[in-house]
């Protein structure tokens, strides 16, 4: 008898794991609508206000001096112990690996490089733009302040704007922009708001950041999320010059000489039908069996006596059936009269 084994939960999970990975047909991709653009140019618009807001020694500098002043780590020192790991969010070594991690097995299922692609993308616009505004700006920290109610510019730093929260923007919001479903992607992008914000919050309290360092943060992240629909095309070649150089990989080391194929039809295009080829009007066109039949011509005879099928001798293998006659002549023949008085 034959009995098979029950299956684990465990085993479940291996065995989802080991199918075949299927490449989503219905995957939505971002794309730069118009409500986008508008988001992005006042990002923007508010990244350069808080920039000259700092620039220009204003009220928002002047806060930031009372908030360091303030000291929130001596005010609440019990979640001093728990808001030091939280903060471990925004550091880019360990969240880029676990987010990596979680990206590369979407990969694996998806059947597409995309979702690394993007990450890697946006990853490069973070450290571009946020560490060419942090040397460039050179600002100081809460820490090493010199001189009270200063911007403390150009003087060696490198915290303005806050990596914590610029990276914990683009980490976790780079979530909820590859999310499969719209709705997916607003519980992801709420979710990512929460831990983006207080991030930022944290190391304000830690005393590591001024508020504005926060704020300028926020809009840097943002706006590489906002811009992320731009790359789509550049990762999309990217992606497709990949699988190419695996396939001609793939062929040389085996052997065998591929031979593309046709090019594969978009979905949602109509169906190409193949058409018979033009018949040519000089070719003469054919006619019903029966009209050949009218018109062919009478057989050729040969001139002669021909007897009727009635008159002819049967004939068998053994022989002719019929006795022999030699008083009948064939017709046609004449025979001697007898001459009278002879």
């Amino acid at each position: 008898m034959r009995t098979e084994r029950n299956l684990t939960r465990l085993d479940r999970v291996f065995a989802r794991l080991d199918r075949e990975p299927e490449r989503p047909t219905h995957l939505d991709v971002p794309r730069m609508s118009r409500h986008r653009v508008v988001l992005f140019s006042a990002t923007l618009a508010f990244y350069l206000a808080i920039v000259v807001a700092v620039l220009a020694t204003s009220w928002l500098v002047r806060f930031d001096w009372q908030v360091m002043f303030f000291r929130p780590y001596q005010q609440w020192p019990e979640i001093h112990a728990f808001l030091d790991y939280w903060v471990v969010l925004g550091q880019r070594g360990p969240t880029a690996v676990m987010v990596a991690a979680w990206l590369g097995w979407r990969s694996w299922r998806q059947h597409s490089l995309r979702p690394l692609l993007m990450f890697g993308a946006a990853l490069l616009l973070l450290n571009v733009t946020v560490g060419a505004a942090k040397l460039g700006m050179g600002r100081l920290g809460p820490h090493y302040a010199t001189v009270i109610g200063s911007n403390e510019m150009w003087l060696g730093g490198d915290i303005f704007p806050s990596g914590h929260t610029a990276n914990a923007v683009v980490t976790w919001g780079i979530l909820a922009y590859l999310a499969s479903t719209p709705r997916t992607r607003r519980y992801l992008s709420a979710l990512s708001a929460v831990v983006s914000l207080s991030v930022g919050l944290t190391t304000v309290y830690l005393g590591t950041h001024w508020l504005s360092d926060v704020l300028l943060g926020w809009a840097a992240g943002l706006l590489i999320l906002l811009a992320l629909p731009w790359c789509e095309p550049l990762i999309a070649g990217v992606e497709a010059a990949i699988f190419r150089v695996r396939e001609a990989w793939r062929a040389r080391r085996t052997g065998i000489v591929t031979v593309p194929g046709p090019e594969p039809t978009p979905v949602g295009a109509p169906a190409m039908v193949p058409q018979r080829p033009a018949v040519d009007d000089a070719a003469p066109a054919r006619e019903p069996v029966g009209a050949a039949r009218a018109a062919r011509p009478a057989a050729y005879l040969a001139p002669g006596p021909h007897t009727a099928r009635s008159e002819r001798t049967p004939v068998t293998p053994a022989g002719s059936r019929r006795p022999p006659h030699s008083d009948r002549t064939s017709r046609g023949t004449t025979s001697p009269r007898p001459v009278a008085g002879g």
